[in-house]
């Protein structure tokens, strides 16, 4: 009986796995490097990291740019990791981070604000960003999922997400990877899916160390992934 499960199970993530190939999975790869004591040097060996692997994007502190990432796109965040930043201080971040040759940007919420109920401030702190960085900047917006489902529920995670889309974010965002409460889940990446239009996409990020995690935020609607672990994760894929 014990056999028959675990061959089942063994069978389930091999399944779950085998639906995508590495390559799909790298192309939405945000490669990313987040770490305070961070260094130049490391930057440089996660850019070529980046290359090597095919990723989408390479995800870095503000500080270390202006930075070539070749073919990747560069990503930074901004209002890391707290939020708890003016909604002005987050727009100049990020639109410093746009003039330095930034490609996408990942803003981070007030998510006591969230918590509270406060959805219009999380419209204004969204579209103050968007403004800032003009239309063609690729918006992702963090939300910190375990955070709001742990002490808000469900409504909260869909009102920030519906909120967020409204004032122009590209995506959504499950997390930093820094908060206490968790990083990325199932549950998340379903509500989150659920609460926007399609042509927002979802990222999951924090906590993704395994391709079988991975794929099951895909299959749950997850449209890019936050790694730092990436060689790791796409490793669990086929090449074929």
């Amino acid at each position: 009986m014990l056999g028959r499960r675990c061959a089942t199970l063994v069978g389930m993530t091999e399944s779950i796995t085998s639906q995508y190939t590495r390559r799909q999975v790298a192309a939405i790869v945000d490669h990313t490097l987040l770490k305070p004591e961070a260094t130049r040097a490391d930057a440089d060996a996660t850019v070529a990291e980046a290359a090597e692997l095919g990723v989408a994007a390479v995800c870095l502190s503000p500080s270390m740019l202006p930075i070539d990432t070749g073919h990747q796109a560069t990503c930074v965040v901004a209002g890391f990791p707290s939020g708890k930043h003016h909604s002005l201080v987050k727009a100049a971040e990020a639109r410093l981070a746009v003039d330095s040759g930034a490609h996408e940007v990942d803003m981070v919420i007030d998510v006591g604000a969230a918590v509270a109920g406060h959805y219009d401030e999380i419209f204004a702190d969204v579209l103050t960003v968007r403004e800032a960085v003009g239309p063609e900047v690729v918006l992702k917006v963090i939300i910190e999922s375990a955070a709001l489902l742990e002490l808000s529920g469900p409504d909260c995670v869909t009102q920030v997400c519906v909120k967020a889309a409204a004032a122009g974010a590209s995506m959504v965002k499950t997390s930093t990877g820094f908060h206490p409460c968790g990083g990325a889940s199932v549950e998340a990446v379903r509500l989150m899916r659920a609460a926007v239009p399609g042509r927002v996409g979802i990222k999951a990020s924090g906590g993704i160390r395994t391709a079988e995690f991975a794929a099951e935020l895909i299959a749950a609607g997850a449209t890019r992934l936050g790694l730092s672990g990436s060689r790791a994760v796409l490793d669990g894929f086929d090449d074929v």
